[in-house]
């Protein structure tokens, strides 16, 4: 069969061939075209990958059977939607469910309980490390009401400012 004067099967290759290029491409640059299509079916990497399925698919039964090509179209279209599918729940959907930061903010310190390293000195500074699931953060600290606080001590993390922690005595009931 052929398509605007070419045979379809140069056409399934060049498909495949211009996809591939393009989900590359992706690959480098998606960052810029961040969120649009998120969370929805019509994410360009779904997009680009059914066409490269489809594309490979049919190509390669083109070569190897003698069907009708509208058969090998829709057996293609089925087996690319079935990859499709595939790739979204085993691949890409973990993928943005995985996706989480180590990185921590300020704000998101206060009301935390950390243990004192280094003493706290009235109208000092001392140290405090913090504990969480992704690792442990060590901070310099002051005492917020500028007592002594011995080391080995829990503390109480009152407010941050410049990166510098402010802390109180913190005993649990």
């Amino acid at each position: 069969m052929e398509l605007f004067g070419f045979p379809i099967q140069t056409i399934y290759l060049c498909t495949l061939v211009f996809s591939g290029i393009l989900i590359i491409l992706y690959v480098f640059f998606g960052d810029i075209a961040d969120g649009i299509g998120e969370g929805s079916y019509l994410n360009p990497v779904l997009i680009l990958a059914f066409i490269t399925f489809l594309s490979a698919a049919g190509y390669i039964f083109e070569m190897i059977t003698s069907l009708n090509s509208v058969v090998i179209l829709l057996i293609g279209a089925g087996i690319a939607a079935l990859l499709d599918i595939l790739l979204n729940i085993f691949v890409l959907i973990p993928l943005s469910s995985a996706e989480e930061s180590l990185v921590y903010t300020d704000d998101s310190l206060r009301g935390r309980v950390g243990t004192v390293l280094i003493p706290i000195p009235e109208n000092g500074f001392g140290e405090v490390l913090i504990e969480n699931i992704s690792g442990r953060i060590s901070k310099p600290a002051l005492s917020y009401e500028n007592t002594f606080i011995a080391e080995g001590s829990n503390v109480l993390i009152v407010e941050v400012e410049n990166g510098i922690i402010k802390v109180i005595d913190y005993k649990e009931l």
